[in-house]
């Protein structure tokens, strides 16, 4: 494909087979992601392709970065082999053509013999180095189309075409110089400015697409398996789950695992984007494609190929980069109609310039018509968006930040108000027991004692911090019978042949034991921010335990971050007004909804948007689901391992609020750029065509050269990538 008219006739092709939904082309990345309403062949899709002019194949399910720079490289190779040669042809022809003028020396040779040289070397120019252009426009005719090999075919073949004709059969002609109104130089300078354009143009795209496959350069090409005979290295394809894996100081760690033995330091920089080591030992999980470090470890493998965190992310980050802003749909109907348009105006041109045109009326009408053709350019219009959505998710990802499509950074346009879930968002997650209060005549251990039997069975994070807090005293923790979860309320079950209910108390009053938090202690915890659960044994409250979770470093730098971008910072949490709004102030945030069940969550940010309001919501991807599929911007904070199911728009590897800052000021940064794009996209052609076609004429006395229309044609492209790679220096 070359320009954005070839990719409105292949997604037609596409939708065009029974059973699809869409078809989303992109030029950039020459990929197409389609929708389907059933089961399709891949065959049928690749017929359709084939049928519309184009060759496709089925795109792999880890791509193999070799192949892929590979494919990179040839394109380049074969696009600069083509400049040479058209450079080495083109050169003496423009001399030539000059010679009249600039050239006393070669002033003197013969007007045929000059323009026999001239179509000699312009013939091969145009049969090798120009073939894809003539050959292009020929398989969109053939299809009923048009395309930017139609616009550069015509041009370049009526300058040829008319200066042959004036060679072979100067008679027919007003004048008998065969030398006069020759366009051998135009055709061959054309061709070759086109052709620098593109080298320029597909080593920009090569740069475009460095982050997606330095992703796939760092899963390593083997793995040290432990065997009872000993350890071999064998192909990362052969690895198994469950297969122990060994790696040594810096080396790659090839699959996702958990560590069995030793001890070492992780660089996880590729995951997080933060270059500080993570320290690992027996029990903690590694990913695929993080370095090693210090110390020599054992681990078993427990996800592989495009089961791994990196093979996850490369997909994520593929698909985003496939996808369409909902801006370009209007460069998709501008490019639908924009060659006809073009060729229409040049034919008004030329005829204009053959009515009211200065003598000689027919080389300055062909002149225009040449000019109109070659300077529009729908390529620019084509890669506004796919490229700078290719940059922009490619350093997101290298910054531990996946964007889901083109549509989220769409959205981030809008929104003006952030939801942040409290815990493991705002705060640890990780709460840990600070006070243990004992009523009715038991103990302090009794109340642990029967809290951890109970949440033994739970894997709420408060259940990990009264489980942690027994051991560390070493009770010894029952088994629990009949146990149930009260989303939003606490958990119920029986211990030791007592019922025991541990949670809220609203839930326990309204399960009919007497409660109240009105105690000077419970309210100094409340002030203090800590969560109070209540334990009640038989319908009697027994004690009461105290949990504190604190913010994480960074979150009240985030939130002020968010602030001074003008978006409204809201909290939103299932705790206390009073626990809530202790939180809130340690971070900076006035704005507090607090007694927020799991399950309202969606409804509160539904509120929200009924008030006008354009939310991103902000939670940990799993409990707050519903939530971020209500926001009109989802914002996960990732766990690594839950990175494909999250169902937000936007996925941090590393879970904390710095990484929302990033995110929503790298969306914002990339939609800004391909709005850039987009602008001299437009105004590239809006401004050159008029030029082109002589509309400065009447009043300087300037008409625009082919040649100077093919320059302007082939970096205007150029410009639009150049402009998205600036993407990469975002941080």
């Amino acid at each position: 494909m070359t320009c954005a008219s070839c990719v409105s006739r292949v997604e037609k092709a596409l939708q065009s087979v029974e059973g699809v939904q869409g078809a989303a082309v992109n030029l950039a990345t020459a990929q197409a992601k389609v929708s389907l309403s059933r089961e399709v062949s891949p065959d049928d899709l690749i017929h359709a392709v084939q049928r519309s002019g184009y060759e496709a194949r089925l795109a792999e399910a880890i791509p193999q970065t070799s192949e892929a720079e590979e494919r990179s490289e040839k394109d380049i190779r074969t696009v600069m082999s083509r400049f040479v040669l058209a450079a080495f042809l083109a050169a003496p022809v423009f001399v030539l053509a000059m010679a009249g003028m600039y050239l006393p020396l070669l002033r003197e040779l013969p007007h045929g013999v000059s323009g026999w040289i001239q179509f000699l070397l312009t013939l091969p120019l145009i049969a090798i180095a120009g073939r894809g252009f003539f050959t292009g426009a020929w398989k969109a005719l053939r299809h009923k189309t048009a395309d930017m090999n139609t616009l550069v075919a015509v041009g370049t073949g009526s300058a040829f075409l008319y200066s042959s004709l004036r060679l072979f059969f100067p008679a027919l002609f007003h004048s008998g110089d065969a030398a006069e109104g020759f366009y051998f130089d135009t055709a061959a300078m054309i061709i070759a400015l086109i052709l620098l354009g593109r080298y320029f143009e597909a080593r920009a795209r090569g740069r475009a697409s460095l982050a997606i496959r330095q992703l796939m350069s760092l899963a390593p090409a083997t793995a040290r398996i432990v065997r009872p005979e000993g350890e071999s290295d064998v192909p990362i394809a052969s690895v198994k789950a469950g297969d122990t894996i060994r790696v040594r100081p810096g080396e790659r760690i090839p699959t996702d695992g958990k560590i069995l033995e030793g001890y070492s330091s992780v660089d996880e920089s590729m995951l997080s984007g933060e270059p500080i080591p993570v320290e690992k030992s027996a029990g903690d999980a590694i990913a695929a494609g993080t370095i090693n470090l210090t110390g020599a470890f054992a681990y078993r493998a427990t996800k592989v190929g495009k089961e791994t965190i990196l093979a996850q992310i490369i997909r994520l980050v593929e698909q985003a980069q496939t996808s369409k802003a909902p801006v370009q749909k209007l460069a998709d109907r501008i490019a639908a109609v924009f060659v006809p348009v073009v060729i229409t105006l040049a034919a008004i041109t030329f005829l204009i310039w053959m009515i009211w045109g200065p003598e000689p009326e027919f080389s300055h009408a062909l002149t225009a018509f040449i000019a109109v053709l070659i300077i529009a350019c729908p390529c620019a219009l084509g890669l506004a968006t796919p490229t700078a959505v290719m940059v922009g998710t490619g350093r997101g990802a290298e910054l531990g930040i996946l964007i889901r499509g083109a549509e989220s950074l769409e959205k981030i346009r809008k929104t003006d108000t952030v939801v942040l879930d409290k815990t493991g968002t705002i705060t640890q997650g990780k709460p840990e027991i600070t006070e243990v209060m004992a009523l009715a005549g038991y103990r302090e251990d009794d109340i642990v004692r029967l809290a951890a039997g109970l949440e033994s069975q739970s894997e709420h994070p408060l259940a990990d911090a009264v489980l942690r807090r027994a051991r560390e005293r070493q009770i010894e923790i029952p088994a629990p019978r009949d146990f149930r979860v009260h989303p939003g309320r606490g958990v119920s079950g029986g211990v030791d042949g007592h019922a025991i209910r541990l949670g809220k108390l609203e839930w326990l009053r309204s399960e009919g034991i007497a409660a109240d938090d009105s105690s000077d202690a419970i309210e100094v915890l409340q002030s203090q921010g800590k969560m109070v659960l209540y334990l009640a044994v038989d319908q009697q409250l027994a004690g009461i335990m105290a949990a504190s979770d604190s913010p994480k470093a960074g979150s009240k730098e985030a939130v002020a971050s968010l602030k001074q971008m003008d978006l409204d910072v809201i909290m939103l949490t299932g705790d206390n007004e009073r626990s809530a709004a202790a939180v809130a102030k340690q971070v900076g945030i006035e704005k507090v909804i607090s007694n927020v069940l799991p399950t309202d969550k969606a409804n509160a940010v539904s509120r929200l948007q009924e008030e006008g309001r354009v939310v991103i919501m902000v939670g940990d991807g799993l409990n707050d689901a519903p939530a971020l599929a209500q926001a009109d911007l989802g914002i996960a904070m990732g766990g690594g391992t839950d990175i494909a199911k999250e169902a937000a728009d936007i996925t941090l590897v590393r879970g904390d609020l710095s990484g929302v800052v990033k995110a929503i000021s790298l969306s914002r940064r990339t939609l800004r750029t391909i709005y850039q794009n987009f602008f001299w996209a437009f105004i590239y052609n809006v401004v050159g065509i008029p030029i082109a076609a002589g509309i400065l004429y009447p009043f300087t006395g300037m008409v625009l050269s082919p040649m100077i229309a093919a320059g302007a044609m082939a970096f205007s492209s150029v410009s639009v990538v150049t402009n998205s790679l600036r993407l990469r220096r975002f941080r």
